[in-house]
């Protein structure tokens, strides 16, 4: 069964520990960690804590940047993308996101093999770990500093080349859940998802993120759910929220009000 977990992401302002413990008391049942908070915090001791509450992890964000976007070697940014495997792997984490990196001044075939040499070394690894690792495509300028890919097709068509059950995709909603076509490609997508995170939105995406709690937008989420349910998919979707209305929102409201929703989606998905 299908479970709603929540990203550190959306409670931008708490700490690694509060995330842990107000999500547990919230019932959740998961949590996406962001490696951000989980360094400060520790590693080791942030294991413990999520054991202790009984949360599992949905995902672990992120590693990426393997075109030199965000101003690391590209072998730098592999180094930490085994580093990152090795703590999903510690964490249990259902699968590592991934970020391919932006363009750049680079053109685009350039930029794809650059990214294609880091799969090639990363993926022999997520294997031998047990880590899916789950490419985030992004729609258009909002993302554009994280990845190249902005095509459902180019990323569909790039997992399928690896035939590896450690390299899959991570699905936002608040990305594509504009596209009319969505729908239709679900039976295609769930197979290969390895995480959907869900995120409503009153426009198109732009540059800046601007999130809203679910069923607050306009996107069609309630037939996203019901279509993945139809297609088999029984993987987390997580709750990631950004941008103006959630920074100065009551976090506990959003992910109850949220969570509410969801399991209405649910309900109806599986009736």
């Amino acid at each position: 069964m299908a479970r709603l977990a929540v990203s550190e992401l959306t409670t931008l302002r708490w700490s690694f520990e509060e995330d842990v413990e107000r999500f547990a008391a919230a019932g959740v049942a998961a949590m996406g960690v962001w490696r951000h908070k989980l360094a400060e915090y520790g590693e080791a001791r942030g294991a413990q804590l999520l054991a202790e509450n009984g949360l599992a992890v949905s995902s672990l964000q992120w590693a990426g940047g393997f075109t030199g976007s965000d101003g690391r070697s590209h072998e730098e940014s592999l180094t930490d993308a085994r580093q990152a495997i090795a703590v999903a792997d510690m964490l249990d984490a259902g699968c590592l996101v991934v970020h391919s990196g932006a363009r750049g001044h680079h053109t685009f075939n350039h930029a794809r093999r650059l990214f294609r040499q880091a799969l090639d070394k990363l993926v022999p690894l997520a294997e031998e770990r047990g880590v899916p690792l789950a490419i985030e495509p992004t729609d258009g300028d909002c993302g554009a500093d994280w990845t190249f890919l902005h095509c459902l097709d180019e990323t569909l068509a790039l997992v399928e080349e690896y035939r590896s059950s450690a390299l899959k995709i991570a699905l936002d909603t608040y990305h594509w859940g504009h596209r009319a076509e969505l729908l239709d490609r679900l039976p295609t997508l769930a197979p290969l998802l390895a995480l959907v995170q869900l995120g409503d939105g009153r426009e198109r995406p732009s540059r800046e993120p601007n999130r809203y709690p679910l069923g607050e937008g306009v996107l069609p989420l309630a037939q996203i759910v019901a279509g993945l349910a139809a297609a088999g998919y029984e993987g987390d979707y997580e709750l990631e929220l950004m941008g103006e209305e959630i920074e100065s929102a009551d976090y506990e409201q959003v992910i109850q009000g949220s969570a509410r929703k969801f399991a209405e989606w649910m309900a109806e998905a599986v009736s």
